[in-house]
């Protein structure tokens, strides 16, 4: 697992954000390190309350990203609100919302889940680990070590979990597991039940709500690709979002990695849900810098990002777990994983950029679950793209769906105003 260094500025809220991310990342087996020089991640959650302090910011993000080989992550007040400030310094970091420094340190893996896989009410949100374990057996992955192969409820099961959840308010469901694309594997004869499970929470629960769909690897959901893209064109409870984790545009790659996809299913997968959704979120992972990543199949992976453009993308310099095969192999240097994260980086920031302009003018759905900076609330739109929306705190509720005009962005989210 990863050791992570992790430090913080600002107010009381900031230093509780930080306490959820170290909670998350413990949870998921990670542990401290002796500071960033023994770190794989390095997380600075950052202030921006004047000036001098934005100037602080900055200075202390080019130390780390100077002296320390870590994968340098930024989150926080001033990487939400002045994100790009960061990017004209020409600082090598990943800018994030508070919520996505968890799976960024995964690094690839599996998540884990909550140790009696229990669902957990947080605010508007309920979280339903549909499933332990995964099918997969990837060669940089300790993950699996600790849960084993699939174990799945019975669909039965879940849809009295998820429905508990709703009774118990939660307006965002988020269905979460190692690999949800794989749930039911062990059940029914290599096949998945995750189509199945989704009708069933759409059409069998009472209430106002939606569904996020998590972590689903492009080999559990390429056989059945049509039959879950139906389901997501079907039901308006569903955000259209899928999180389908390629780690690299090279089939030499993911042989390597054992992956058990190549890239050509994992474009099935996206041109079947082109063709079933006008309108859809694609978010994958990318690792730089594995230890028999040639550059050609950087280049590959490059390729492979600009062609499918998805519009949330994790982009992870590769680090050596304990136990694992990769481990043994001769890595690549640190300056070359950096170099080569660095322009994958900036190829996502333009592709995901381009997809927040897109938005400027549109008027969306906003479903919102989470304070934002100051009295901003918020939300996502029904493709699961992030809406921050200014001032709503006096006008709305967190569980509320709103009308927002679409005003602006700031390259990984949109901003908006109430109608």
């Amino acid at each position: 697992m990863a050791r992570y260094h992790i430090e913080t500025y600002g107010c009381t809220s900031n230093r509780g954000e930080s306490r959820e991310i170290e909670r998350a990342l413990r949870d998921g087996g990670h542990h401290p390190a002796d500071g960033p020089e023994a770190a794989d991640v390095a997380i600075l959650n950052t202030c921006t309350v004047v000036e001098k302090t934005e100037r602080n910011m900055l200075a202390r993000a080019r130390e780390l990203d100077d002296e320390t080989p870590a994968d340098l992550v930024i989150t926080g007040c001033m990487a939400l609100a002045q994100g790009e400030q960061f990017r004209e310094a020409d600082i090598d970091a990943d800018v994030l919302h508070w919520d996505d420094v968890p799976e960024h340190v995964r690094n690839g893996e599996c998540p884990t889940v909550t140790p009696d896989t229990e669902p957990v009410v947080d605010g508007v949100v309920g979280i339903l680990p549909i499933a332990r374990g995964c099918m997969s057996d990837c060669s940089y992955c300790i993950t699996k070590h600790a849960t084993g192969r699939i174990e799945s409820p019975t669909v039965e099961e879940n849809v009295e979990k998820a429905r508990a959840l709703v009774h118990a308010g939660t307006k965002e469901l988020r269905i979460t597991g190692q690999d949800t694309g794989v749930y039911g594997w062990d059940r029914n004869q290599g096949e998945s039940l995750l189509p199945e499970l989704l009708e069933r929470i759409c059409t069998e629960i009472d209430g106002e709500f939606r569904v996020r769909v998590g972590m689903a690897n492009p080999k559990g959901v390429h056989g059945v690709r049509e039959e879950l893209a139906a389901v997501f064109a079907e039901h308006d409870e569903l955000y259209n979002f899928l999180h389908a984790p390629v780690q690299s545009g090279s089939d030499e790659m993911l042989a390597d990695m054992r992956r058990q996809h190549t890239v050509s299913e994992y474009v099935d997968v996206v041109e079947t849900f082109d063709e079933y959704l006008d309108y859809w979120t694609l978010s994958t992972d990318f690792i730089v810098g594995f230890p028999t990543e040639e550059p050609a199949d950087h280049r590959q992976s490059l390729a492979l990002l600009r062609e499918t453009r998805p519009e949330k993308i994790n982009v992870t310099r590769f680090s050596k777990r304990p136990g694992t095969d990769a481990a043994d192999m001769k890595g690549l240097g640190g300056q070359t994983k950096k170099d080569r994260s660095k322009e994958m980086s900036e190829v996502k920031m333009d592709v995901v950029g381009a997809a927040y302009e897109s938005m400027v003018g549109q008027t969306s759905e906003v479903l919102l679950v989470e304070d934002g900076t100051d009295d901003s609330l918020v939300g996502y739109d029904s493709a699961y793209r992030q809406v921050a929306i200014p001032g709503a705190e006096t006008a709305a509720d967190l569980g509320d769906i709103a009308e927002a005009e679409i005003t602006g962005h700031n390259t990984v989210y949109a901003l908006g105003e109430l109608v």
